[in-house]
């Protein structure tokens, strides 16, 4: 039998019923579709993500508390206070870290704001007047605090948009005061509605100088945070390595194994945060799997049903001179057709679906989605589904091929 007149002898046998055909693959279609979604949105979550952290700067350097691991019995290393004034004094003295060029601390803390008989759960963000620089925060209105109200504690505040909204309804805030556990603090600026499409949601914040948040709302003598920033790229690892010995030195650690902070550079971090995502990405893959599994199960049984409804052809068609190759090669054939089908409708179904999600995100949310076609997910979901046509299928047809001629023909 040539392969033309095969492969227009196995669409025929998939034509007849066309009805069972569609059916036996809806359950690679769904399986594909829900891969080619899963890994065209861990894309865009990935570059959405990586562009956030890209923006705060490459020369960007940050010093968290605490060692980040994900071992469950090292969680409260993360909530540690170990970062003091005295390692700021230490960072800023040149010899130490000659290629630092600025150093903010920062300060969080979650507080109850209030204006009138208004009031709205805030994040209290600490920090110096470089935090509009670092994270490009340009007010919509007003101008952010300066030195002079760090060093002095000063009682002023830059909120954000949902902030604003929240407490002033449509009133100007600007010059208004808020109050935050019993203090009153001057608006000084408001920002520009972000859209969530930051690593911090600045639209639901309070910002203000970290000393004031320190003296008046957390109560803490340490730092959450200190971000800094070395003089260029090129810098940046000597200056990681720099700010690292200096805080051990600090610390009195001798073993960089028990460092009691941890130095992250946005490469480290990036690189950290597209681990995770992609990680993340293929659990949910392998998840979305098992529906393939469960359409290549449903095709075997499909096909099971119809080597028996079609006894009587093969039986026929042994009689005429068909090989049990050839019976063999038709049935697998079908099989294969009908996962390889499949698999194009939903890569098709889940590549519009995913422009359509990240349509929406785009331009309903404001976020900065783009949409990644994902090749990869295609091309493992053409490759599964030719694979789970020749595993599910290959049975039935063996048992196809294997029939007598005779008790075909007599089947009935």
């Amino acid at each position: 039998m040539t392969y033309r007149h095969l492969f227009k002898t196995s669409l025929t046998g998939l034509s007849t019923n066309r009805s069972r055909s569609f059916l036996t693959i809806l359950g690679i279609v769904i399986g594909i579709t829900a891969i080619m979604l899963v890994v065209s949105l861990g894309a865009g979550a990935q570059g959405l993500i990586l562009g956030e952290v890209q923006g705060l700067g490459t020369n960007t350097i940050a010093i968290i508390p605490g060692q980040i691991s994900t071992s469950p019995s090292n969680v409260s290393a993360l909530y540690s206070d170990s970062l003091k004034p005295a390692d700021v004094t230490a960072l800023l003295n040149k010899a130490n870290v000659p290629n630092l060029v600025s150093l903010m601390p920062v300060v969080l803390g979650a507080s109850t704001a209030s204006y009138n008989s208004n009031t709205y759960q805030v994040t209290i963000f600490g920090a110096t007047d470089l935090i509009a620089n670092i994270f490009n925060l340009v007010p919509s209105e007003g101008q952010f605090f300066d030195q002079t109200d760090v060093a002095g504690a000063a009682s002023v505040a830059v909120i954000g948009a949902d902030t604003a909204t929240y407490l002033f309804d449509n009133q100007d805030p600007l010059n208004q005061s808020i109050n935050i556990k019993g203090r009153n603090f001057r608006v000084v600026a408001v920002l520009p509605k972000s859209g969530g499409g930051s690593i911090f949601d600045f639209d639901s914040m309070v910002i203000m100088p970290y000393t004031t948040a320190q003296t008046y709302v957390t109560g803490q003598k340490y730092y959450n945070r200190i971000i800094t920033q070395a003089t260029n790229d090129a810098a940046v690892p000597e200056t990681a390595q720099d700010i690292r010995l200096t805080l051990e030195e600090s610390h009195n650690i001798t073993d960089p194994t028990k460092d009691d902070f941890t130095v992250q550079t946005q490469q480290s971090l990036a690189d950290t945060l597209g681990t995770i995502t992609s990680a993340l990405t293929w659990f949910l893959v392998s998840v979305a799997s098992i529906a393939l599994f469960v359409g290549g199960v449903g095709i075997m049984n499909i096909m099971l049903v119809s080597v028996t409804e079609r006894t009587r052809e093969i039986g026929l068609r042994k009689a005429l001179g068909a090989k049990d190759r050839d019976i063999l090669s038709q049935f697998l054939l079908e099989a294969v057709l009908l996962t390889i089908i499949g698999g194009i409708v939903g890569i098709l179904l889940g590549s519009s679906l995913a422009f359509l999600v990240a349509f929406i995100l785009s331009h309903a949310l404001g976020l900065n989605w783009q949409f990644v076609f994902p090749w990869t997910g295609a091309a493992l979901g053409l490759t599964v589904s030719a694979v789970i046509g020749l595993v599910f299928g290959g049975y039935p047809a063996n048992q196809a091929s294997k029939k007598s001629p005779i008790e075909a023909l007599r089947y009935e």
